[in-house]
């Protein structure tokens, strides 16, 4: 796997960088935001994952993160040294689809970027017939990945859409923390709760219905079904 490194560190970028070649990844170093974007041009090579350091020289991480989003669907992990889920929130907002907290273990790194790489729907699905979700004014396009809520489009990560097509599924139905990790991120490593966790808050402030997905304590989530 190609694979974007964001980092103007030269230091932790060399040690990073020849952990992530011995797991079998290609990786293209950018020292500064201009960098990254440019190598993210249409005609560029490609990458299955930008990992993006938000402490860049000379742009903000956060608005780097939405420049990415709007040239490329690549799956973004941003990496910071900010734990508040606020700020996980706005990196979510922006079109991240996960985040490492620093200082990191490298086998944590590993898994996320693995999770975030699988794609869980083939962009040609609309050609295998699937159906479409209706949930009250909550519309749910499976083949195309696409979400509205009375009409207005909502703009939502990958993964933000894997969870509310997964709920949506089967709405009233508790699905347990694990079974949900384990069918939207791919993986069964215990770190990625408190991922799980963020994306809910996230996709209830994006739908602005926070009853939407209510939480079950101890056990997990479920989708309440709201009134057409």
């Amino acid at each position: 796997m190609r694979l974007l490194l964001v980092e103007d560190d030269n230091h932790v970028a060399a040690a990073l960088s020849a952990v992530l070649k011995r797991h079998g990844f290609d990786v293209t170093h950018a020292r500064s935001g201009e960098e990254a974007l440019q190598a993210l041009v249409p005609e560029g090579p490609g990458f299955g994952v930008v990992l993006l350091d938000l402490g860049l020289p000379d742009q903000d991480g956060y608005e780097v993160c939405g420049k990415i989003r709007k040239r490329t669907a690549t799956p973004v992990i941003m990496v910071t040294a900010r734990s508040d889920v606020r700020s996980r929130i706005h990196g979510l907002n922006l079109g991240a689809d996960d985040y490492v907290v620093k200082p990191y273990d490298t086998g944590e790194l590993l898994a996320r970027i693995h999770a975030v790489s699988r794609r869980t729907v083939p962009e040609d699905a609309a050609a295998e017939g699937e159906n479409a979700l209706r949930l009250g004014p909550v519309h749910i396009e499976l083949p195309t990945r696409r979400v509205t809520v009375d009409g207005s489009v909502i703009q939502l990560t990958r993964k933000e859409f894997d969870l509310l097509a997964l709920l949506a599924q089967r709405p009233g139905v508790v699905f347990r923390r694990e079974q949900i990790i384990s069918e939207v991120w791919r993986t069964s490593w215990e770190g990625t709760g408190r991922t799980l966790e963020v994306h809910v808050a996230s996709l209830r402030a994006k739908l602005r219905m926070p009853a939407l997905i209510e939480t079950v304590r101890g056990v997990g989530y479920r989708l309440v079904a709201p009134a057409a």
